[in-house]
């Protein structure tokens, strides 16, 4: 008797026949195609993202070492307020402003600021420019002067002023025992006004200079050289190509120089207080020369009135708002003119 072997087809699911299964080739492919859209929306997102990420130090720095002394000392500027207790204020407005345009001391620091910033930066930048144009030509070992250039730079501004402490000396410094060889007498160069400024001004023209040099050459190698062929062949000497090319050529660099210096002039605080022959913020005996960031530092820190003190610093941040709307004005001008 014969056997069957026929198989029984699997029950059907209730609403018609079972789906097929698909292929293994489309389950892969599809999974390949969220994988790749997950990667894209991930990429696009660490590109939007990143950059933000990258600066976010720099503002988060910005925001707890700029951003947050600027509006305190705003706010502290309007109170009465002492560095021994600096949560306690007592509100005083305007007060702490007029008392310092009332300040004999306020005004010596201003004139004084200014005259050591013109005998710093005139002499500062016109040997920056001679340098810079003695560079601007083929010379041996021209890497070697560059480097001596940037030297002084580099150098901490506390080693250098203790060395001028030495040179200007009234009784054992070098530059009184050079003047003995041309008949003039000793010089009292920390305790007379003009010699003092003098002094510290040229501690500013030692250390800045170069760097100013190497900004000047750095804009004259930018300068085509058919100007100074064109010259050349029209028959100008090197001097007529300086003042005719070179300057013309470097009037943005010069104005930068200028307004950067004279923010730096405003803001001479190490040189002067090193040179002072009693360690203090008082610039000098008779205040001789006490420069605007020695005198916010002996209101804030010697005095200990920190609201004052911060009234003294947000009226020189209004004066470097003035010496840039004038930075503005002049760089436009200049531009409508080229």
């Amino acid at each position: 008797m014969a056997t069957r072997h026929d198989t029984a087809a699997p029950p059907a699911k209730e609403g018609g026949a079972a789906p097929a299964r698909p292929p293994a080739g489309a389950v892969t492919a599809e999974a390949e195609q969220r994988r790749r859209a997950r990667l894209s929306r991930r990429w696009q997102r660490d590109v939007r993202w990143s950059p933000y990420a990258f600066v976010s130090p720099f503002f988060l720095l910005f925001v707890a070492f700029g951003l947050f002394p600027l509006i305190y000392t705003a706010w502290a500027s309007l109170h009465t307020v002492e560095l021994t207790a600096p949560t306690d204020m007592h509100w005083a407005g305007l007060r702490n402003y007029t008392r310092i345009f009332d300040d004999d001391f306020f005004w010596n620091a201003a004139k004084n600021t200014l005259t050591i910033g013109i005998i710093s930066t005139v002499p500062q930048l016109l040997m920056a420019m001679g340098l810079a144009h003695i560079l601007h030509y083929k010379l041996r070992a021209s890497t070697f002067y560059r480097v001596v250039m940037l030297a002084p730079y580099a150098t901490s501004i506390a080693a250098a002023s203790l060395v001028f402490v030495l040179l200007f000396g009234r009784d054992y410094g070098m530059i009184n025992w050079a003047l003995h060889f041309v008949g003039i007498d000793s010089i009292d160069w920390q305790n007379d006004k003009w010699p003092s400024q003098i002094a510290v001004s040229s501690i500013i023209i030692w250390r800045w200079t170069g760097y100013n040099a190497l900004i000047y050459l750095a804009a004259m190698q930018a300068i085509p050289q058919d100007l100074y062929e064109s010259a050349a062949l029209d028959g100008a000497n090197r001097w007529q190509q300086f003042f005719h090319v070179t300057l013309p050529s470097l009037r943005p660099t010069i104005l930068f120089t200028c307004v950067v210096s004279t923010i730096g002039a405003s803001q001479v605080f190490g040189e002067p207080l090193l040179f002072d022959a009693n360690k203090g913020a008082s610039g000098g005996a008779a205040h001789q020369f006490q420069t605007l960031g020695l005198y916010l530092y002996e209101q804030g820190w010697v005095n200990q009135h920190l609201g004052r003190a911060s009234a003294i610093a947000w009226t020189m941040f209004l004066i470097l708002i003035v010496i840039g709307i004038v930075n503005y004005v002049i760089s436009r001008r200049l531009r409508a003119s080229g």
